[in-house]
């Protein structure tokens, strides 16, 4: 139960979210980004929150999967976001069967869907509870390493590892233009080889 101004709004919490606010007193200020769904067969509005607008974000990615509602993907989300990524973009079809409400067909249609969309979310450290701001223009050479270097400190790595990596993905593909395609091929760098 949140309250505003005198209003209280009952909003769902998946557990991940919990467990970032387990330390928090009762009646501490608290920001939340806030998903609102509400249908014409249910009228009365869902609230779910979110630590910050990343999440979210990830969160609406999410719920593109059939099968997948609002409502079952917040219960769904018993691990951090980055954990759900990391199994996705690495095809982890049995630890995703392991959330709440997840059986082997949806987990697959979760790969099928997800799979080369998460993974800037999949970099994510510390229980995924950082901000990435990536800009979406084709950019410089020097612009776009500074902006993934800047994203990987943003998601918890120190800035000369975070340069080091950058250099790897760029060494490994120089066609990369974007934040989005280095930060993905970072991520291809970092996954084990089978």
């Amino acid at each position: 139960m949140i309250d505003v101004g005198g209003v209280g709004y009952d909003v769902f919490l998946p557990q991940f979210v919990m467990r970032s606010l387990a330390d928090r007193p009762e009646g501490d200020p608290l920001e939340l980004e806030i998903y609102y769904h509400v249908t014409d067969r249910q009228l009365r509005p869902t609230l779910i929150g979110f630590n910050n607008g990343y999440e979210k974000r990830f969160f609406e990615k999410f719920i593109t999967v059939e099968d997948i509602g609002p409502q079952k993907a917040a219960r769904a989300l018993a691990l951090s976001v980055s954990k759900i990524a990391q199994a996705i973009e690495a095809e982890d079809v049995a630890l995703l069967r392991k959330l709440p409400g997840i059986g082997e067909r949806t987990a697959r249609k979760m790969v099928a869907t997800l799979r080369g969309k998460v993974a800037e979310e999949a970099l994510l450290q510390d229980e995924g509870f950082g901000v990435v701001q990536a800009p979406e223009v084709e950019e410089s050479s020097s612009e776009l390493r500074e902006d993934g270097v800047q994203i990987l400190v943003n998601l918890g790595h120190r800035r000369p590892e975070a340069a080091a990596k950058v250099e790897g993905a760029l060494k490994r593909n120089p066609d990369i233009t974007t934040p989005e395609e280095l930060i993905r091929e970072v991520y291809r760098g970092e996954r084990p080889s089978a």
